[in-house]
């Protein structure tokens, strides 16, 4: 018996915890009857369907798309905006976006249909670095900087701690390189504007030691076999 929000992880329907609003929503059922959260399934035996929509495992896949600005992180947009879905020229399989970036963010963005890898790659225990360039308002002085990499009080408790190095600055912005492991909404943005400088441009140039070196806005590529193999470690796969 496995849980049900497990194997519809496992089927690539979505990650972890997005299966199981799947699950409370009602558009998952077992054996014709709607699944309840908590609810444990035998793959061999049940036949589990999503939106009146049969389940079947499919080939793993793991991408990294270069997300560009004016994009939506979501399978579908309901104003009929551009997804990264949309970027994925050529790709078959269905994947879904681990953690996500903000419309007006560009940068390193992991899709993948292996849902327990995404459930372990967003789960703040895991402690995966995500690399951002930032260009904030002001001058930003090394007191501001140290300030950041100690944490922050912000409305939902304070950041954990953070690498800041500030790359260059003059009087009216300050380019800063901030690396993070926590995944909360909008947590740069928040962070830099609690310390006085809002951010202007924002990329994030790796998760997880995998970079977008090579790759253009709106471009993808499969991850190398050491970069899956990698990332594993990182999540004890």
């Amino acid at each position: 018996m496995i849980r049900l929000q497990k194997y519809l992880a496992q089927c690539g329907v979505a990650s972890r915890r997005q299966s199981e609003r799947f699950i409370v929503a009602g558009r998952v059922c077992v054996n014709g009857s709607v699944a309840q959260l908590g609810d444990s399934i035998d793959p061999q035996e049940d036949t589990v369907t999503v939106d009146g929509e049969p389940l079947q495992k499919d080939r793993k896949v793991y991408l990294l798309l270069n997300k560009p600005c004016g994009v939506i992180t979501t399978l579908k947009d309901t104003h009929r905006r551009r997804t990264v879905i949309d970027c994925l020229t050529g790709m078959t399989e269905r994947v879904f976006p681990v953690g996500r970036l903000d419309y007006d963010v560009e940068g390193a963005l992991i899709l993948t249909n292996d849902g327990e890898l995404a459930f372990r790659l967003t789960h703040p225990s895991y402690q995966i670095d995500k690399v951002y360039l930032t260009r904030v308002e002001g001058h930003m002085e090394p007191d501001t900087a140290r300030m950041l990499s100690n944490g922050v009080l912000l409305e939902d408790g304070r950041t954990a701690p953070a690498e800041v190095v500030i790359l260059q600055h003059n009087s009216s912005s300050s380019f800063i390189r901030l690396t993070i492991h926590e995944g909360r909404k909008r947590e740069v943005k928040r962070m830099c504007a609690k310390v006085g400088h809002p951010v202007r441009e924002l990329k994030r140039l790796s998760i997880g030691g995998i970079t977008i070196n090579g790759l253009e806005p709106g471009a993808w590529r499969h991850l190398q076999p050491d970069e899956l193999q990698n990332l594993r470690r990182q999540t004890g796969l």
